[in-house]
């Protein structure tokens, strides 16, 4: 046999196994976990993570309690929000070695409000098959049993912190139609409901605390009924989802009709400012914020007129 002959033959013989077409990536699978009660997965679920070759889990000891419950033993390393941008790199390096691994979060869906948006990136850049493995949402849980508007509704998540940011992100929902979702921990929940009551005005709302868990609550009413619950209660505890009322034609006040009625109660003897928004507010559902920049506005007209006639 020439030597050309058997370089032909050894190349059919390994021709799997050398050729870059046929390089075996894993596949990413994001897979959504209980947000309390253990039997809130799928068997999809169940199946994908007893199957994969890794687990990333937000919080490996979280997740080990799940695995354990239904009996699957798995491999198991962290992915969180302090270690995802550096991990991210070391789990598309296993995708690419043939590994197929899925992405948990503590409850819920990875990257709604939790880790996985940056792995989950990063994984479609590299052309990695990134597979939904759906189930529970605490966002979805709570809107289909909260009475308020289905049909049309924004994922807000988690406020921002920063005075800044988080006034103008109000302000721009004040004007919102759809139905409002928003994710809060116990300890800033009263801030939230203030800062909406203030910028939003009265509002129906929904507060669903401990969804799926033994001490499932939800509280319905107007917002200012919400805020009086929370400052009654000695300390709120539990993951807490809170639906607000979008922007209804009962809350369209127009300025015009909110001006007549600054002026009729500005009127009255003994009558102050801050008196008259808190009430005008309060009557029409809408936020004292702007009830107060009508009537700046009117104040400075008004100042404008005399400055004319004078």
């Amino acid at each position: 046999m020439t030597d050309l002959s058997m370089t032909l033959s050894f190349y059919m013989e390994h021709a799997d196994s050398i050729s870059p077409e046929k390089k075996v990536i894993g596949k990413l699978f994001i897979v959504a976990t209980p947000i309390g009660n253990m039997e809130d997965i799928t068997l999809r679920a169940l199946r994908v993570l007893s199957e994969v070759d890794l687990i990333a889990a937000e919080d490996t000891r979280h997740t080990g309690k799940l695995l354990k419950h239904h009996k699957i033993d798995a491999h198991l390393i962290s992915c969180h929000e302090h270690n995802e941008q550096k991990r991210s790199d070391e789990l598309i390096d296993q995708l690419k070695r043939g590994q197929n691994i899925a992405l948990v979060s503590n409850a819920g869906t990875p990257s709604v409000s939790d880790p996985g948006y940056r792995l989950i990136h990063k994984s479609i850049s590299e052309g990695i098959e990134v597979i939904p493995i759906p189930g529970v949402s605490a966002a979805i849980a709570a809107l289909s049993v909260s009475g308020l508007p289905t049909d049309s509704f924004i994922f807000i998540g988690f406020a921002p912190r920063k005075h800044g940011k988080r006034q103008t992100l109000f302000h721009n929902l004040s004007k919102e139609i759809r139905t409002l979702i928003f994710y809060e921990s116990p300890r800033r929940l009263l801030n939230l409901v203030e800062d909406l009551f203030i910028n939003l005005g009265e509002r129906r709302a929904v507060l669903a605390r401990e969804i799926t868990k033994l001490h499932e609550e939800f509280i319905r009413g107007n917002l200012s009924q919400i805020k009086n619950h929370i400052k009654l209660k000695e300390e709120i505890k539990g993951e807490c989802t809170l639906i607000v009322e979008g922007l209804t034609c009962e809350i369209q006040i127009s300025e015009d009709h909110i001006q007549q009625e600054i002026y009729h109660a500005m009127d009255q003897p003994g009558e102050k400012l801050s008196g008259v928004v808190k009430k005008i507010a309060q009557h029409y559902g809408i936020s004292r914020k702007r009830v107060y920049d009508i009537a700046l506005k009117l104040k400075k007209i008004k100042k404008q007129t005399k400055d004319i006639f004078h």
